[in-house]
């Protein structure tokens, strides 16, 4: 990593400045790296698509604490998501690493995920992601500037573009947080999924 004083800033602001940046992770079977293309920022109490919205707790320690290392979770009962911390310590603030392409690994990156259909989708969604580069609920709060992780940050900002979050509702709907960000045209990019409002 080289500059981890970008992750001191809250999520909104780290997370273009994450996109073209490449994360790998060093494992007993290879190497795995990732350029990526899409990324999604969350906020901390003042947001209630995040895991900190109702503040500090067990599971979401990892976000309160020192910025620039991982915060990985459980969803939907089956997938890992991983997470880059920012903002200070004590400021819940994380940005949702959603899609990549694989730029070293990529035979060890296809062994793990023998159903996708391209190499453009190896890593094409935050649970995709995550399973290419061989990262484990365990690897949560490691520090992304040491082994077996390393980030290193684009020498100059990708364009990029912004609409909301997928799949994210709350107070204000997803309109109201235009927080996802991607490379335009860029094929590891993830479909767009509006959130499915659930019926009382």
């Amino acid at each position: 990593m080289s500059d981890r004083s970008t992750f001191f800033s809250p999520a909104t602001e780290v997370a273009p400045a994450l996109l073209g940046a490449v994360l790998s992770r060093i494992t007993p079977e290879g190497t795995v790296s990732v350029r990526l293309t899409e990324v999604e920022a969350y906020l901390g109490e003042s947001d209630p698509g995040s895991h900190a919205f109702r503040g500090p707790g067990r599971k979401n320690a990892v976000m309160y604490g020192e910025p620039g290392r991982l915060y990985a979770y459980f969803t939907y009962g089956m997938h890992v998501c991983a997470n880059v911390v920012c903002s200070p310590e004590g400021t819940a603030s994380a940005v949702l690493l959603r899609a990549g392409e694989i730029v070293e690994g990529i035979e060890l990156a296809r062994e793990r995920r023998t159903t996708s259909r391209s190499d453009a989708d190896l890593a094409r969604g935050p649970a995709r992601l995550v399973v290419a580069l061989g990262i484990e609920l365990a690897d949560g709060g490691a520090d992304l500037a040491e082994a077996p992780f390393d980030l290193e940050l684009p020498r100059i900002r990708a364009s990029h573009d912004s609409g909301p979050r997928t799949g994210v509702s709350g107070i204000g709907g997803t309109i109201a947080y235009p927080w996802r960000f991607w490379i335009p045209g860029d094929p590891t990019v993830s479909p767009y999924r509006p959130a499915v409002q659930k019926r009382r």
